[in-house]
């Protein structure tokens, strides 16, 4: 069983990271001073962490509610940016070979140019460039925020298995190393 260090899983903290990050989305140029775009990006941490730990969750989603109509058109125009960036890095092609590039790629969910877990505006009854409204995830939900089977932690643990096997892990490998590390330090 894959299980992060507060016994929360990292599925469900990765899916309260996406519909956070989509909704808290600015960035350092965005800010007067460094310092105040630390001291917001502290905030975001510290409700995500009370998120994925449970704690307070109503009072954070009510905040979260609040900015989300607050803060409606500086989202938008977030979302948007980052929609063109992208687009404008898959128009590049592969020649271009950074990790956010491949990491949006990869995350892309059919043939949008929006990636994976951020807004797209609404063209369906004239509502273009009105944010499309999120729903929360469950706790304990198999499914994403998009309603996509999340895979359970069997699935992810034989993955890192296997993947650690391909990178030439084993255990015979880690047994005799920690037994030649232990038997090196004793002084005869």
């Amino acid at each position: 069983m894959v299980v992060a260090s507060g016994g929360h899983s990292f599925a469900k903290e990765m899916a309260i990271r996406k519909r956070i990050a989509n909704i808290y989305n600015k960035r350092e140029d965005d800010f007067p001073s460094l310092r105040e775009y630390n001291d917001y990006l502290e905030e975001v941490e510290n409700m995500i962490c009370d998120l994925v730990e449970g704690i307070d969750v109503p009072a954070i989603e009510a905040r979260i509610a609040e900015y989300q109509k607050e803060n409606a058109e500086q989202i938008m125009i977030a979302q948007a940016r980052k929609a063109e960036e992208l687009a404008a890095a898959l128009s590049k092609g592969p020649a271009r070979n950074d990790g956010d590039t491949a990491a949006n790629q990869s995350s892309q969910a059919g043939p949008s140019t929006v990636p994976q877990g951020h807004y797209a505006p609404a063209i369906a009854g004239g509502a273009i460039g009105q944010p499309r409204p999120t729903q929360p995830v469950p706790i304990g939900s198999t499914h994403d925020m998009f309603g996509l089977e999340v895979e359970d932690e069997e699935k992810l643990r034989e993955r890192a298995e296997r993947a650690a096997r391909a990178g030439g892990w084993s255990v015979e490998i880690s047994r005799k190393r920690a037994l030649e590390e232990a038997f090196a330090s004793l002084w005869v």
